[in-house]
C-alpha cells in the first residue's frame, strides 16, 4: 500500500474548532456533508457541500463549523504525484492553497473519483498504490479544470458587467450591437453570448430595457416633447421609438403620459 496517499472521513460536530496547524504533506478537504469555515493563511473560506479547499504544505489553516461538518480528507505527498503533472498542477493557482466551489458536474466527477479511492485503499491489493496514483492525478486533472471553467465564468461575469455599466452610462450613442462590440473590443457573437449567459438577455435587448426606462421616467416627470425625449434617449427615428415603446409598454407614449404615474415604472 501506497503510505504517501491517505483518504479518511473526519467529522465535526456542532460548535467544533480546531486549532490552527500545518502539514508537511498536501490535503484535499471536499465536504460530504454540512457547513463551515475553513481559515488558510488568516483569511476565512466558506465550506459547503461541493466545495474543496486544496491545502499545499506548510500552509497555516483551520477547520471550525457551527454545526454537523463532515470532510472527506485526500492527504498526499508530492513525490507520488508525477514532476510534469506537478508542474502544470501549479499553472492553475494550485502554487498556493485555495478553496474551489464546484460546478453539479465537477462536483459528481470528484465524488466519483473519491469512491474509487476509498476502494483501493480498502482493497490493498498488489494493484491498489498504481491504482490510487492514477485516481490522484485525476483528481488534479478535475481541479485543475474546475479552477480553469471558475476564472472564465468569472472573467466574463466581470466583462458582462462592464457591458451593462457601458450600456447603462452611454445608452443614448449605441447605435448597434456591431458598435457596441467594436467599443468593447469584442466581436457581436461574443460579446451577445457573453451578456445572454450573465443577464438572459442580449445587450441590445438590454439597451432597449434602459431606453425605455428613461423615456418612462421622463414622460412621468417632466412636460418634455415626445421627440424630444426619443431624440434624448438616442433613437433617430420617432416612428422606431414609438414602434419600440408600444411593444414593450403595451401602449404609445402619448397614452402613458396621460395615465400618469398611475402607469408605473
Amino acid at each position: 500500500m501506497d503510505e504517501r496517499i491517505h483518504l479518511y472521513e473526519s467529522k465535526h460536530d456542532e460548535r467544533y474548532s480546531y486549532h490552527v496547524h500545518h502539514h508537511e504533506h498536501a490535503q484535499l478537504l471536499y465536504v460530504i456533508e454540512g457547513k463551515g469555515t475553513i481559515m488558510l493563511d488568516g483569511t476565512a473560506h466558506v465550506l459547503s457541500p461541493d466545495t474543496a479547499a486544496v491545502i499545499v504544505p506548510f500552509t497555516r489553516h483551520a477547520v471550525s463549523s457551527d454545526s454537523h461538518l463532515t470532510l472527506l480528507v485526500l492527504a498526499y505527498d508530492d513525490t507520488s504525484v508525477h514532476e510534469p503533472m506537478l508542474q502544470e498542477w501549479k499553472k492553475y493557482d494550485f502554487h498556493h492553497s485555495r478553496v474551489l466551489k464546484l460546478s453539479a458536474l465537477h462536483g459528481n466527477e470528484l465524488r466519483l473519483l473519491l469512491r474509487k479511492l476509498l476502494f483501493e485503499e480498502s482493497r490493498q491489493d498488489r494493484f491498489s498504490s498504481w491504482a490510487m496514483r492514477i485516481h490522484l492525478h485525476e483528481v488534479m486533472l478535475l481541479l485543475a479544470r474546475a479552477a480553469s471553467a471558475s476564472q472564465i465564468t468569472d472573467a466574463g461575469s466581470l466583462r458582462a458587467e462592464r457591458t451593462r455599466h457601458y450600456i447603462d452610462t452611454h445608452y443614448y450613442e449605441v447605435a448597434s450591437s456591431r458598435e457596441l462590440a467594436a467599443r468593447l473590443g469584442m466581436s457581436v457573437r461574443h460579446l451577445d453570448a457573453m451578456f445572454k449567459e450573465q443577464y438572459r438577455m442580449t445587450p441590445m435587448q438590454y439597451l432597449t430595457e434602459v431606453r425605455i426606462g428613461v423615456a418612462k421616467k421622463l414622460l412621468r416627470e417632466s412636460d418634455k416633447d415626445i421627440a424630444s425625449i426619443c431624440f434624448e434617449i438616442g433613437y433617430e427615428s420617432l416612428a422606431t421609438f414609438y414602434r419600440t415603446f408600444k411593444s414593450v409598454a403595451q401602449m404609445s407614449p402619448n397614452q402613458y403620459r396621460q395615465r400618469g404615474t398611475g402607469a408605473g415604472g
